[in-house]
């Protein structure tokens, strides 16, 4: 897989437009389209409360099949009622219009503060101006950049996350690019922020969600910033197949390429999301080991990640291992304490559940912008990874004073 800057992917199309949604003077509205329509695949917050987009798009789904998405950031359009149903299909709408798509062929996707109404009265001709020259029925030549799109789409992240991927599948170059945002309300079980893939890939659907739904686990899924999930998480896929290659179906050939591709490219922005993470100055793996299962390693290391004493501790610079210990003892994982290893980097800080007097080494470690804390369980096979960040001062800045 070659890196390839921020390429487009054949046939697809990027605009960008300023509404001041929440902040005026830049852009905060996205279309992302294709020239032809393209095999489509999603996955989707599992939180309860579940934002007008978000519902939008399951149902829309069901036919595999979009053209074109659409996606707003400074204003979320959860917990928003019929009104906001409304609006987000009445967003789709000018975008299925200008482009003359079907109109089931447009997915939404909102992020912001949760509760307010869209300006539609701002958005609308935004949307309109943006799709067409002044005045006139042609469409706008102008077209912005993968990473435009990724600014647009910001909301507290800091810069923007945009990648672009080349492969061989066959005698034909694919091209896998995507964006995300995402710095807070990050943890896992399903996407944890905004995220969209387009790929000129011939790919069938059911090879394509099998391939989305893996990849998300296996990276966005591995990410926590602060134990709270968005009622907009959202992962879209779309592959319009002008690359040309023969269509590739689950576990057939070209498979297993597209597969790691998309991994990989995941994987990065799921990195960058946690270097990102609000106020966040170290980013932290925290990695087990050694555990009965892989689902209790996952768990294990979950509880360290989203310890607000472990990861306060990180920031200060204190190694205080006892948290840690403390975290694995109530992530209600059964274990024996009594044989449990720590490591802070390759420095032992507990040896069989007793303190090994390495706090001075220890204490250099957290002083570093990057870490890892190996937790050895000693009773399995089962390991895994959560990568995090630590918790400061400016988080509490940003989130105290979100709306204002």
């Amino acid at each position: 897989m070659q890196e390839n800057e921020h390429k487009l992917p054949k046939g697809f199309i990027i605009t960008t437009a300023e509404a001041a949604i929440k902040t005026p003077g830049r852009k905060d509205i996205v279309v992302i389209s294709s020239t032809t329509p393209a095999e489509a695949a999603g996955v989707f917050t599992s939180n309860v409360v579940k934002a007008a987009p978000v519902t939008l798009d399951m149902e829309r789904l069901k036919d595999a099949t979009a053209q074109a998405i659409v996606i707003n950031s400074g204003n979320a359009n959860a917990c928003t009622d019929q009104q906001g149903v409304d609006n987000a299909i009445e967003m789709s709408r000018i975008v299925s219009d200008a482009l003359h798509i079907d109109k089931d062929n447009c997915l939404v996707a909102s992020t912001g503060v949760i509760g307010a109404q869209l300006p539609m009265q701002r958005i609308k001709p935004a949307l309109i101006n943006s799709l067409f020259s002044a005045g006139t029925a042609v469409p706008n030549p102008t077209n912005a950049t993968l990473l435009d799109a990724a600014s647009a789409i910001m909301t507290t992240d800091t810069f923007p996350k945009a990648i672009s991927r080349d492969i061989e599948i066959g005698d034909c170059t694919v091209t896998v690019a995507a964006i995300a945002k995402g710095a807070g309300m990050i943890s896992p079980n399903m996407a944890t922020l905004l995220c969209f893939v387009i790929t000129d890939l011939a790919i069938d659907h059911t090879a394509l969600q099998l391939a989305l739904t893996e990849a998300v686990d296996k990276t966005f899924n591995k990410i926590t910033i602060d134990g709270d999930m968005s009622t907009n998480d959202t992962v879209l896929a779309l592959a319009n197949g002008l690359a040309g290659n023969e269509r590739v179906v689950a576990y057939g050939y070209g498979f297993h390429s597209f597969r790691v591709a998309l991994q990989e490219v995941l994987m990065e922005l799921a990195v960058m999301c946690v270097r990102d993470g609000e106020g966040a100055t170290k980013f932290v793996t925290v990695k087990v080991v050694g555990a009965g299962t892989d689902g209790d390693a996952d768990r294990l290391a979950r509880t360290v990640a989203n310890s607000l004493l472990v990861k306060t501790a990180i920031y200060g610079a204190d190694a205080n291992w006892g948290r840690i210990m403390a975290a694995i003892g109530y992530s209600g994982v059964l274990f024996n304490p009594n044989v449990v290893d720590v490591y802070f980097n390759d420095v032992p800080v507990v040896t069989n559940g007793r303190g090994a007097n390495n706090d001075s080494e220890a204490g250099e470690i957290f002083r570093r912008n990057d870490l890892t804390i190996t937790i050895d369980m000693k009773s399995g096979q089962g390991a895994a990874r959560i990568f995090t960040c630590d918790l400061t001062e400016d988080y509490v800045k940003i989130n105290a004073h979100y709306r204002t």
